[in-house]
């Protein structure tokens, strides 16, 4: 390989450097607004996550299962990568507790456990 052919590569290699600390810089430059959003959040004056809202009675369960439960149990809740949630023989309380807390590949946290009830009651309903 001639000398001129290698030239581009190192060029093309000094940018990709240059450029991931121009964005890490950048990053650190931002972190106290960062911090400052995420503490707004924190303190409930930011906006809810898409289904929440039990303090201001607005827990929407269909929406929550449409944003957060058709990908693995399908569009009808009839199962997929998930388990079928139409006419389950699971008790409610198990229910409440899955959602909150996650089981095997289902990750935790998808309903709060303030509107638990309200999302195991809504698949209980199922048919």
């Amino acid at each position: 390989m001639q000398k001129n052919a290698i030239v581009p590569y190192i060029l093309i290699m000094a940018f990709g450097i240059g450029l991931i600390f121009f964005l890490s810089v950048q990053g650190v430059s931002n972190e106290a607004e960062i911090a400052e959003e995420h503490a707004t959040e924190e303190e409930g004056g930011g906006e809810a996550a898409e289904g929440e809202g039990e303090a201001s009675g607005d827990f929407d369960p269909e929406a929550t299962a449409q944003a957060n439960c058709i990908s693995c149990h399908g569009s009808s809740y009839e199962g997929g990568v998930g388990p079928s949630l139409v006419a389950t023989e699971l008790p409610q309380e198990d229910i409440e507790d899955i959602v909150v807390n996650g089981k095997g590949g289902m990750p935790g946290g998808l309903v709060d456990e303030a509107n638990a009830a309200a999302m195991a009651e809504w698949v209980l309903s199922l048919e």
